[in-house]
């Protein structure tokens, strides 16, 4: 056979359905055992485990996506609350201040929600506005349960103070925790 599908009786393999190919490697392995010294036993040996060692390699395939997507989750999430908490607008600062609290748990969240009186009147009062954008975001560490990320954020403010804008960067430090199967932050740090 020609075209990069092999030849002879492997060719045939490869080209074949799956289940036509299992069938005729099975039949192949039963005639050897038949016609050779091979015993049974041995021959159920080694089938038991190559289908052990195929089991424990698909476990750790499953675990090894199941940890990339759990970084991928760690990562979204702190993203995304670093963007919650660097952008702000006086216009409907009620809103702003929602989306930090719904990405929050804890202590974290009993603050920021301590504080959003004093910061809605500040924030109005300044005419602030601000729009949050991550540069970069990187764990520190994790496990199942909890995590800790720092992120590079930059914003551009602009307020009565600064009518023309003023470019800031943050450099923040997030604690997550896994609740109900979310990513929350519990602590925000300023860091650097």
């Amino acid at each position: 056979m020609s075209g990069g599908k092999g030849s002879g009786a492997a060719g045939s393999l490869l080209s074949a359905p799956p289940v036509r190919a299992l069938r005729r490697l099975g039949s192949r392995l039963t005639r050897i055992a038949r016609g050779s010294r091979v015993p049974a036993i041995g021959l159920a040996l080694a089938t038991v485990a190559v289908s052990a060692l195929a089991v424990w390699l698909g476990l750790k395939v499953y675990e090894q996506r199941a940890a990339e997507q759990r970084q991928q989750d760690i990562l979204a999430a702190a993203r995304q609350s670093a963007v919650n908490f660097t952008s702000l607008d006086h216009r409907h600062y009620e809103r702003d201040s929602r989306n930090v609290l719904k990405s929050a748990t804890g202590e974290f969240k009993k603050q920021f929600a301590a504080q959003t009186g004093q910061l809605t009147e500040l924030v109005e009062k300044n005419k602030s506005v601000s729009k949050g954008q991550v540069l970069e975001a990187g764990i520190t560490r994790s496990d199942e349960r909890t995590a800790r990320v720092l992120v590079v954020a930059d914003s551009k403010v602009t307020n009565t103070a600064a009518p023309e804008g003023q470019a800031r960067t943050y450099r923040l430090q997030l604690d997550l925790r896994l609740e109900g199967g979310r990513w929350l932050t519990s602590g925000v740090e300023f860091v650097g």
